[in-house]
């Protein structure tokens, strides 16, 4: 007798281990993190430094970053200079941080152990710089919308900090992200429901633009990868998260309590609890995941 598992069953087997995980009362239930309005409206750029402290942008006032402890107290981190709003945030495997102010047009960097922002690159031919992503190799890549006509741009700042335009005419720019092998990266068009995957090549431009998914109604905003390349994205006016295979499969979506869900990161001490900043709340929610943070995974590497 054979005891051999075709492979047709041994796929139908792991996605019923999936779709278990998935059901269990342990994942994806949203509850606040934070007080409601303890930030403004604005809202965004959550994010997670090497010792596990959770940043976001807009802390009591406009042009702020605000920290934020396990258990949901918050402090003011460190004001931008006068005339600059942050929307973004990201950290390099250095531990520095990297701000876009899309009030000035410019990327700020923080030195980890500061808390002075430094011009890190700008440009005037900017429209808003508004969410970051940075390579295993810390290049950065910026969407760059246009509200006004639902246009956008993609750019991309080396080490040597020169901004490199990618493309341009693109829908209205918003959620971006790298894939855990650091070989595809994510653009999502808020105003048009698209979310587009390039191919990174060895000096950090992009090729080979294709349609992963699209949806018909609802906004996009942020947008972050787990371990195993799902994107996690944020539906803007809809108030859910969608989980998207590297696919462009719909996998989950989960209901959080308030409506305009900015931005997400993944952090926690096992990297498996995810963040959503809320715009119409002005705090955050909170839910724990099976898989932890592709770039959790990344900066956390010894």
């Amino acid at each position: 007798m054979s005891y051999l598992i075709s492979p047709t069953r041994v796929v139908a087997i792991a996605i019923f281990f999936i779709f278990l995980i998935s059901c269990s009362d342990e994942y994806y239930k949203s509850t606040d993190l934070t007080e409601e309005f303890a930030f403004t409206k604005g809202i965004e750029g959550p994010a997670v430094n090497l010792d596990g402290t959770l940043f976001a942008v807009n802390f009591q006032k406009e042009g702020t970053i605000g920290k934020v402890t396990e258990d949901g107290a918050t402090s003011l981190f460190t004001s931008l200079p006068e005339g600059s709003i942050g929307n973004g945030i990201r950290f390099d495997t250095n531990g520095h941080m990297f701000i876009a102010d899309y009030a000035g047009h410019k990327i700020y960097r923080i030195a980890k152990g500061e808390k002075k922002p430094v011009v890190w690159a700008q440009d005037a031919t900017m429209n808003q710089p508004n969410d970051l992503a940075i390579s295993p190799q810390n290049k950065i890549y910026l969407s760059d919308p246009n509200w006004g006509d639902s246009t956008g741009k993609l750019w991309m700042v080396g080490s040597d900090k020169n901004l490199v335009l990618l493309e341009d005419g693109m829908g209205t720019t918003n959620g971006i992200e790298v894939s855990p092998d650091g070989k595809h990266l994510y653009v999502n068009e808020s105003v048009q429901r698209n979310v587009w995957q390039y191919d990174i090549l060895a000096d950090g431009t992009v090729s080979n633009k294709t349609k992963l998914i699209g949806f018909k109604d609802f906004g996009l905003d942020g947008m972050r990868c787990d371990v195993l390349g799902n994107l996690y994205i944020t539906r803007y006016d809809k108030g859910t998260v969608v989980v998207v295979s590297p696919e462009g499969k719909l996998l989950n979506e989960i209901r959080l309590k308030g409506k305009k869900p900015s931005n997400i990161t993944f952090g926690g001490t096992s990297g498996k609890t995810c963040y959503v900043t809320l715009a119409d709340r002005g705090c955050l929610e909170t839910f724990k995941v099976p898989y932890e943070g592709a770039y959790f995974n990344r900066i956390h590497i010894k």
